[in-house]
């Protein structure tokens, strides 16, 4: 087993009044040689949109995009006509494919929004565009790993162009559970959201992420009360 450690205050951050940005990876004014991605997994924003605001229309092509509100509402709009409101309990994905133009907007005048926006290579280029978002129950996740996301559109959660597969799991202070990766050669990397936990021998808190590789299983003790994003990726590009 292999691992990296990335502790929430080394994360990158830029803060431009409206919106506030954590970046875990290499990303716009950030740019760190020794985190640009983990395994297939490019971009993971922790980001902060204040009321009325939002990023306005612009492109992207040839990657997975995930957005995941942690609390408030998100809108969006893309070229291809679609158009979403998203909130907490939902996630959102869009395949950008041969290219596609959207915006992502805070749905409120007032309250700000908060929300995790993912990026992740994909394994087919110049796919058709596809917009998708799915709502979750948070029991469904009460000490257990609720599948959000797949590679195969049959089954539990949204689908990606990538043999990648994302849980949320809400744990109870003291519980403990294991891991067991869906495919040989894939890595997982696992973001504290909130709480504290124990995961492959490292102390992790409050938006620490974990990178694990070379392993097919990996432990997980929640200290207190914790929520987790675990997101299992290729870790050959």
């Amino acid at each position: 087993m292999q691992t990296i450690l990335d502790k929430a205050a080394t994360r990158g951050h830029a803060n431009h009044g409206w919106l506030n940005s954590y970046h875990t990876f290499s990303f716009a004014g950030y740019q760190n040689p020794a985190r640009v991605h983990f395994g297939a997994l490019r971009v993971l924003n922790d980001d902060t949109v204040a009321g009325g605001m939002g990023f306005g229309t612009h492109p992207h092509d040839n990657m997975e995009i995930i957005s995941i509100p942690l609390n408030g509402t998100l809108e969006h709009k893309d070229s291809a006509g679609n158009h979403g409101i998203i909130r907490s309990g939902d996630v959102q994905v869009m395949s950008a494919g041969t290219g596609i133009a959207h915006s992502e907007k805070n749905h409120s005048s007032s309250e700000p929004v908060q929300f995790l926006q993912i990026w992740v290579f994909p394994n087919k280029r110049n796919v058709t565009p596809r917009y998708d978002q799915q709502s979750f129950r948070a029991e469904d996740r009460r000490n257990k790993f609720q599948q959000v996301l797949s590679p195969n559109p049959d089954d539990a959660g949204v689908w990606i162009h990538q043999d990648a597969w994302f849980h949320l799991a809400d744990l109870d202070a003291g519980f403990t559970t294991d891991y067991q990766l869906k495919k040989s050669g894939n890595g997982v990397y696992v973001f504290v959201l909130e709480g504290e936990a124990a995961v492959a021998g490292h102390q992790l808190s409050r938006r620490d992420g974990l990178g694990i590789w070379d392993t097919n299983t990996l432990q997980i003790q929640a200290a207190t009360a914790t929520r987790l994003l675990l997101m299992e990726v290729p870790m050959a590009l």
